[in-house]
């Protein structure tokens, strides 16, 4: 008797679901940007350490089927073997953050790569966050000044306002995101070079930035050459680091440089682990975190500061329909066109006003100030329209007193528009220089 129940309380033990265990595997097979393992019981997200005849290298877990794994390494793969062991990585987890990374480059791990020696921080924070209660945030109701008269007074941008940067390549972003980092009235810079040339980040940090920008900036690198997962954690850590400092009650600006590489990582990743591709070769997932990405600037609660953001997205071809583009308008509170054709005319900051838009300036700046940035517009416009009519000598001046204006008023609205690199002008300057230029188009025009 005593036997019998004794095995319907083994039975029933064994019925219980048990919590899994992390366990060690071993490869089974490698394709391509994935390594695929068999008794690996470890959930995604996590580190592994992945042998090699070499060494070790690092690997996360970024799937699973069944009773395969699916790691992504970190680094280049190399020296991996059919039946490799792969062991769990037990380390702090979070990224490292406080005010020892003001100053510092870092990698999307949150280690130096500028040299200086180890960063010791206090705290750690996860690089994903729940999103926050739309409720709670407060609203923009202040502008935020970057230092850029074309932006400062025709595309007033918000603070805790997330703005895109669109353009192709080889039109200034990198340029124009220097302006803004040396011109803002923010306290805090949290600059995402990711999937961009090498050559770029040191060219960034040595010739954009000056010893007093690079000191309430926090650069966050990871390259082309590094694996798609690198690339993916690059933008995430930037925004975790901005979080970070908002939290503090700061005001932070945030330049991600590209929102369209963090996008390409995660489909090279989706694909990898065999994901559909859904629009133009991304899958869904990509759409997905996007948005999650996104979201996580802008303003905090009333406790909290704000984070202004800018997130560059490339236009292949100068294809504002690309689908990366057209998803991040979607999401944003508004974008800033960069033309190919003003600059190749040496028309620097290459900002195309009329294409490009702000969202919140309606609610930020005062009537007079819409009224006058609409006036520059209109003109503006009205000379691009009957450009062609004009530069032929189809044009008879007379024909139309508008046109006349607009003739008469371009070279001083592109002198307005134009801006040096090394050059800082504060949001008052800018008003006012825009209110001195409506007020001749009113004058000129009546």
């Amino acid at each position: 008797m005593a036997q019998t129940l004794k095995d319907k309380i083994h039975a029933l033990i064994d019925q219980v679901p048990q919590s899994p265990t992390i366990a060690s595997g071993k490869l089974v097979r490698g394709i391509g940007l994935t390594l695929e393992a068999i008794g690996c019981n470890m959930p995604v997200g996590s580190q592994c350490l992945v042998q090699t005849i070499d060494g070790e290298i690092e690997a996360e877990v970024v799937g699973f089927a069944g009773d395969l794994t699916y790691l992504m390494p970190t680094e280049n793969v190399k020296g991996i073997i059919p039946g490799s062991r792969v062991h769990p990585l037990h380390k702090e987890s979070g990224l490292p953050v406080g005010d020892a990374l003001l100053g510092r480059v870092i990698d999307a791990n949150g280690a130096p790569l500028d040299g200086l020696g180890k960063i010791v921080t206090q705290k750690r924070v996860p690089t994903t966050v729940a999103p926050m209660n739309p409720l709670s945030r407060e609203p923009i109701n202040e502008p935020l000044d970057v230092g850029v008269r074309a932006i400062n007074s025709m595309l007033t941008v918000g603070n805790g306002q997330r703005m895109g940067l669109f353009a192709g390549s080889g039109v200034g972003k990198s340029v124009l995101m220097g302006m803004m980092t040396r011109g803002t009235q923010a306290d805090i810079v949290v600059v995402g070079l990711v999937g961009e040339r090498g050559r770029e980040v040191k060219e960034f940090i040595q010739d954009i930035l000056s010893e007093a920008d690079r000191a309430k900036a926090v650069v966050v690198a990871a390259p082309a050459d590094t694996s798609p997962l690198m690339r993916l954690k690059g933008c995430e850590t930037a925004v975790t680091v901005a979080e970070y400092f908002r939290d503090q009650g700061k005001n932070v600006l945030l330049l991600i440089d590209s929102l369209t590489r963090y996008a390409m990582a995660q489909r090279e990743i989706a694909l990898a682990v065999g994901e559909p591709p859904a629009t133009k070769g991304y899958p869904p997932s990509v759409f997905a975190r996007l948005p999650a990405l996104v979201e996580r600037a802008g303003r905090g609660n009333k406790h909290q500061g704000s984070i202004t953001a800018f997130f560059t997205v490339l236009t292949e071809g100068d294809d504002l329909q690309d689908p990366i583009a057209d998803a991040a308008r979607a999401i944003l509170d508004g974008h800033i066109v960069l033309s190919r054709q003003l600059a190749d005319s040496g028309h620097f900051p290459a900002i195309d006003v009329e294409a490009s838009i702000s969202r919140v300036m309606p609610n930020i700046v005062s009537p007079d100030h819409i009224e006058q940035a609409r006036r520059i517009r209109q003109v503006h416009a009205l000379y691009q329209q009957n450009k062609d009519l004009i530069s032929i000598g189809a044009y008879t001046r007379g024909a139309d007193p508008r046109i006349d204006l607009a003739i008469a008023a371009e070279s001083a609205i592109k002198a307005f528009y134009q801006q040096g690199m090394l050059q800082v002008i504060g949001y008052d300057e800018s008003y006012n220089t825009m209110s001195t230029l409506a007020a001749g188009l009113q004058q000129t025009g009546s």
